[in-house]
């Protein structure tokens, strides 16, 4: 069995956390615990730059939304006259040096989700080990609000207001921390948030905004063509999926009628041919995330499924006015 397939049945199942791997969560709770008593307090340095800075984060490890969270407060932020920029670590790239990307750039050196996020935000980009330095390079392009994919947990860049993401199925898995639990942080750390979203999920969560991924058609990897979702309905197809929660986009997929075969696999990970090639004449569908990835291994029966987060009538506006506020209290202080 993959060791995250064993993580995720004990994390996610009935499986009860080895005994082992107990006091390793306690460790793990000191730790996190201390650094962000250290930041709280002064002790390590958290650097300001000198615009509002908006994070999009999770407790838990693994795919939760936060990129298309991300991608639909760029684009509301900058309806409302702002220019946001968004900074991410670029997980899976090699490169580590801070830089702003641009379309065609190379997921292997910059990772995934970066290229992802330049390509749907329609805002400045920048990637970097180093948050505060990459966030630095998009004021010096013009961006008057930083929103930082992922980050929650890197207090080295102060922020002006939090936004968490919780998957509305999974939730937060047994409540443990790593490793015996999928918590990078205690539940408890919600109460500290500006804003927690709840992405999908059949039972509401008191206090969070409800937030659904929507997707209808998908798009073909090697050009221009687009097809209904519908028009799979009724038909197999082999579905790819290389995010923290393959099962969601399987499910979306069976929920539109499509006979899915499902081809999960981890997270980030880089694709092969033999990933995405089966030996038959079934399209293969995969995550818009993956797609980024196989530009030179794709065929004409490739396509991609983008999904883009709404919200329920009413919710948008309170969640931009939370943010547009703390951006304001942020200019106030100046």
């Amino acid at each position: 069995m993959p060791v995250q397939s064993w993580f995720n049945r004990i994390w996610y199942g009935r499986a009860s956390p080895p005994w082992w791997l107990l006091p390793l969560s306690s460790l793990y709770g000191a730790a996190v615990g201390s650094r962000r008593y250290l930041y709280s307090k002064g002790l390590r340095r958290s650097i300001r730059v000198p615009v509002p800075v908006v994070v999009v984060g999770n407790l838990s490890v693994g795919g939760t939304g936060k990129t298309p969270l991300v991608c639909w407060l760029a684009s509301h932020l900058a309806e409302r006259g702002f220019k946001p920029g968004v900074v991410t670590r670029g997980h899976g790239g090699a490169s580590g040096v801070a830089r702003i990307i641009d379309a065609s750039a190379d997921p292997d050196a910059v990772g995934d989700e970066p290229v992802l996020l330049v390509r749907r935000s329609g805002a400045p980009v920048a990637v970097g080990r180093d948050r505060p330095a990459a966030a630095q390079l998009l004021v010096n392009a013009g961006c008057d609000v930083v929103v930082s994919d992922d980050g929650l947990q890197h207090y080295a860049l102060a922020r002006d207001c939090e936004i968490v993401v919780i998957d509305g199925e999974r939730r937060f898995g047994n409540g443990s921390l790593l490793p015996a639990g999928p918590l990078r942080e205690p539940e408890g750390r919600l109460a500290a948030a500006d804003a927690v979203v709840l992405n999908g999920g059949r039972t509401p969560l008191d206090g969070t905004f409800s937030m659904r991924l929507d997707a209808g058609s998908a798009s073909s990897v090697t050009g221009g063509a687009v097809k209904a979702l519908a028009k799979f309905a009724g038909h197999t197809v082999h579905a790819v999926a290389g995010i923290g929660n393959p099962q969601r986009f399987f499910d979306m997929l069976r929920a539109h009628g499509i006979d899915v075969v499902a081809h999960p696999l981890p997270d980030h990970a880089r694709l092969r041919a033999a990933d995405i090639s089966f030996g038959d004449q079934c399209p293969v569908l995969m995550t818009e995330k993956d797609a980024v990835k196989c530009a030179g291994i794709a065929g004409p029966n490739h396509w991609y499924v983008p999904v883009t987060a709404s919200f329920a009538e009413g919710e948008s506006k309170v969640l931009l006015d939370i943010v547009t506020r703390a951006m304001s209290m942020r200019a106030a202080r100046a």
